[in-house]
């Protein structure tokens, strides 16, 4: 039997970028991170994950280093207040970004429909996201199954999370319990078992706002009024 001949046509393409295999320009790379509280040891997390993107893009030599955006004490649960995701994403379509470099899917947004969306919006105008954690680029062909399956896990544990803070309140509430910022809470302090004790002397000025309401006046005019007799907020000052 006679032996097939096989010629093997090496790839132009790139697997991920869709750019010749022999382009030497470089793609311009952006990073995004970004930390959900605003705890001091999320902070620390916050810069050092921009530390570590700048230096990430910087050591490819095929990147250009765009800049990393960032957000700090936003949820993750939709992308609506979160200006520097807002900004990265208008830099991409305006043609400023090829690549987006972030640390998972649940950094970029736990909303399985605005996480969508959103690559579905950079893809068509040729932007690319890399998700380091999961390893996903969503130029792949799996990219955009894997971004759904990990988003929607993302968003049912922000959900399950959500949920059991809503109980873990409520279930203080039932036990008589109260929670409240009592550095800033006008009339009371906080006891010994945690619960509310009255601050004689802020309750004085309690009782003045309760019967400066039973008078008819406006809560702008009792503000005033209290203002030149000059009560002050818990935490000092008027407010």
């Amino acid at each position: 039997m006679a032996k097939k001949k096989v010629t093997a046509i090496p790839a132009t393409l790139k697997r991920y970028t869709s750019s010749p295999i022999g382009s030497k320009e470089k793609r311009k790379v952006a990073g995004y991170a970004r930390v959900s509280t605003d705890k001091d040891d999320q902070f620390t997390s916050y810069e050092a994950q921009i530390d570590y993107y700048t230096n990430y893009i910087k050591q490819h030599s095929d990147w250009e280093f765009v800049k990393v955006y960032t957000d700090e004490g936003i949820t993750g649960t939709s992308t609506k207040r979160r200006e520097g995701f807002k900004s990265m994403v208008a830099d991409a379509l305006d043609g400023k970004i090829d690549l987006i470099v972030t640390k998972s899917v649940n950094r970029f947004a736990r909303n399985t429909i605005d996480s969508l969306t959103t690559i579905r919006e950079l893809k068509e105008n040729g932007t690319e996201v890399y998700f380091e954690k999961e390893n996903i680029w969503t130029f792949d062909s799996k990219g955009e199954l894997l971004i759904t399956i990990m988003s929607s896990l993302a968003q049912e544990e922000s959900r399950s999370i959500s949920e059991n803070c809503t109980w873990g309140q409520r279930k203080w509430f039932a036990d008589g319990k109260v929670t409240v910022p009592f550095s800033h809470f006008l009339g009371y302090d906080r006891g010994e078992d945690g619960n509310l004790v009255v601050n004689e002397q802020e309750a004085v000025t309690v009782k003045r706002i309760y019967a400066l309401f039973l008078k008819g006046m406006t809560p702008y005019g009792i503000a005033k009024k209290l203002m030149e007799e000059g009560r002050k907020a818990p935490a000092g000052g008027y407010r």
